[in-house]
């Protein structure tokens, strides 16, 4: 699909075409299991096969479980994936899709963990994350432009509002909520609408996080659930935002890991498919074995579930407002130059030399011109990381 038809889809009222539930959730499990590239990618995914082609997802409902997923804290792509069941099929539908888009990662990650315990590390991550960074660069670029194309049109506020976010975001190298937020109530104010405090207050809701959890001493299972839950619940955006946050805390302050182990956590969640924040499942099983696993995944995904469904329903009946359409207008604006910044700080640390600079570049063309699963550019990254580190 050109770009021209993917403004024809922002700019019109398209109606998703009906579609069983379980056809939709089988979608979710599909790109849990083979979906690469983090946050970034796996939207664009989402924007790609359920808005433009299979059109199961409107373009409006896309963009606002966008913007939600910006305004809550969490993991962006899990997220806008439990958005997206919710307005499928309600609470059903928000809790088969999240389940079953984890689900895949979980088990795969358990088999790593039980691997790395077992034979005293992996070495050949290192060598397989050379090139798979890389190419998940030039992925995360190419979703970077399709979803910048779907949500900003031709406004040239929105346009401006995604240049200033795209920068802030670059120069700082983290997301900085109170930016988004207020991109959205600038949106609203230009166009010159007032609404009373009482009525707008729904809309900062998802703002509201959870109050941290003290954990204890010893890493009981209480303690990680909690201290997972807390993590989940004060991060803001891609699931990588997590990342300094449990460095902080696992490594530096409780010393449940040290700095290899870390390291090899952060590197299990970027070589495996779905949502990058499922290192803290591998996390927990350093800690505690299977036990911690399953309770650092429950801790960490449950706050990103509530603070979806919770605020779900007023967000869908309240969007049709013109401030909040103009809010959630400046906000998407603002989170998808976030989107774009944080591909340049990626980009910063995957690319180290000219062979990765050229598996980037070559990814983003490739993916530019012709449909080609990232599947196999995935695997050829890897494979190259191989051969490159047997020299």
């Amino acid at each position: 699909m050109n770009d021209r038809s993917v403004v024809m889809i922002t700019t019109s009222q398209v109606q998703p075409e009906p579609v069983e539930l379980w056809r939709f959730v089988l979608y979710f499990l599909r790109l849990g299991a083979i979906g690469f590239g983090g946050p970034i990618a796996l939207a664009g995914f989402m924007q790609r096969d359920l808005v433009e082609n299979r059109r199961w997802v409107s373009a409006e409902d896309f963009s606002d479980g966008l913007a939600l997923a910006q305004l809550a804290p969490g993991p962006l792509a899990a997220q806008l994936a439990i958005y997206l069941g919710y307005a499928r099929a309600g609470v059903l539908g928000a809790t088969a899709v999240g389940v079953f888009f984890i689900a895949p990662s979980f088990v795969l990650v358990w088999a790593l963990s039980v691997a790395y315990v077992r034979y005293g590390g992996l070495p050949w991550m290192h060598a397989v994350f050379y090139g798979i960074g890389a190419v998940v660069i030039g992925v995360i670029a190419r979703s970077a432009l399709k979803l910048t194309r779907l949500t900003l049109a031709r406004d040239r506020m929105l346009w401006g509002i995604w240049v200033l976010t795209a920068a802030v975001t670059a120069y700082t190298q983290q997301e900085i909520v109170w930016v988004i937020v207020g991109a959205g109530l600038l949106k609203a104010a230009v166009t010159g609408w007032r609404v009373r405090t009482r009525e707008a207050a729904w809309t900062m809701l998802p703002l509201v996080g959870m109050p941290a959890a003290a954990t204890a001493g010893q890493p009981t299972l209480t303690a990680l659930f909690l201290f997972f839950g807390k993590a989940g619940a004060v991060v803001f955006g891609s699931g990588l935002a997590i990342v300094p946050f449990l460095y902080g805390e696992v490594v530096q302050t409780h010393a449940w890991l040290t700095e290899r182990q870390f390291l090899d956590a952060v590197a299990v969640a970027m070589i495996t498919p779905g949502p990058v924040v499922i290192t803290v499942a591998f996390i927990g099983y350093l800690i505690a074995g299977a036990p911690g696993m399953i309770v650092a995944a429950c801790g960490v995904f449950l706050p990103v579930y509530l603070f979806v469904i919770v605020p779900a329903p007023y967000f869908r009946r309240h969007r049709s407002q013109p401030f909040v359409k103009d809010f959630v207008s400046g906000v998407t604006a603002a989170a998808t130059g976030a989107i774009a910044g944080a591909t340049y700080v990626l980009g910063l640390r995957a690319i180290v030399d000219p062979v990765t600079a050229a598996l980037a570049v070559g990814t983003f063309l490739i993916l530019w011109r012709y449909r080609i699963s990232e599947l196999w550019l995935i695997a050829a990254g890897a494979a190259l990381g191989l051969a490159v580190a047997a020299r």
